[in-house]
């Protein structure tokens, strides 16, 4: 029978990594909390989770982020400026911010979430950053959960990809030709390739004139995929002279 002790499981990472990597620190009390999935709670008979702490960081990192926006885009409508909010505070950009600070190897975890690489998944991933924004505020107030939030999220709103992909192109698309009275907006279905596999090429008209198109394995993919495909020529055609 095994003892006690080789039961124990795996000494985690000292804190000291992870708090040079955010750029702040937390007190021990306030991190373990923090880093304390509930399924690690349950197994230790309901210790306190960092549900709370990700309440509180969720609500910090909408504000930061939202007033960042608004200083730094005075002329973008409000439209615009919940999509770029939407991109950077999803559970997919937090989970890349999380990957890189290497919060994953200090999560405390369940039997269950460890065996099934719960330390690489992009829900606990996020949710535990944010309860970090929420022990930075904790610990020592706004301004530095502010400044943890501009130093790890904000710089996203300059990466194109991360905005490109959590952006429903086919609705800013929609939105803006509406507004403008720009015409009609079709996507040309063309099916190609063998029946057994087959791809779309999808081409976006807006008013009758071809801004993009793309190709995909079913056609509503390849519909969002010319829309963001063709954006940028539309924009710049809309916000040209008698747009």
């Amino acid at each position: 029978m095994a003892s006690p002790q080789s039961r124990r499981a795996p000494a985690r990472p000292e804190p000291a990594e992870l708090f040079e990597r955010l750029g702040a620190h937390i007190t021990p009390g306030t991190l373990e909390l923090a880093l304390t999935h509930r399924s690690f709670a349950y197994e230790h008979g309901g210790l306190p989770t960092n549900e709370r702490l990700e309440f509180l960081g969720d609500s910090v990192l909408g504000y930061v982020v939202t007033d960042h926006l608004y200083a730094a885009y005075p002329d973008l409508p409000e439209g615009d400026l919940a999509r770029r909010r939407a991109a950077v505070v999803s559970t997919r950009a937090l989970a890349r911010v999380a990957r890189r600070v290497g919060v994953g190897e200090h999560v405390r975890l369940g039997t269950g979430e460890t065996r099934t690489g719960g330390a690489d998944k992009d829900s606990i991933l996020a949710d535990t950053f944010e309860a970090l924004i929420g022990a930075v505020y904790v610990d020592h107030g706004a301004t530095a959960a502010a400044a943890l939030v501009h130093r790890h999220v904000v710089p996203l709103l300059t990466e194109p990809a991360l905005l490109r992909e959590s952006t429903d192109w086919k609705t800013v698309v929609a939105e803006a030709a509406a507004r403008h009275g720009a015409g009609p907006v079709v996507y040309e279905i063309e099916a190609q390739g063998p029946a057994h596999e087959p791809r779309f090429r999808a081409t976006l008209t807006v008013g009758g004139r071809a801004y993009g198109s793309a190709v995909a394995g079913s056609k509503k993919q390849a519909e969002r995929d010319a829309a963001a495909e063709g954006w940028p020529a539309l924009e710049e055609a809309l916000a040209g002279p008698g747009a």
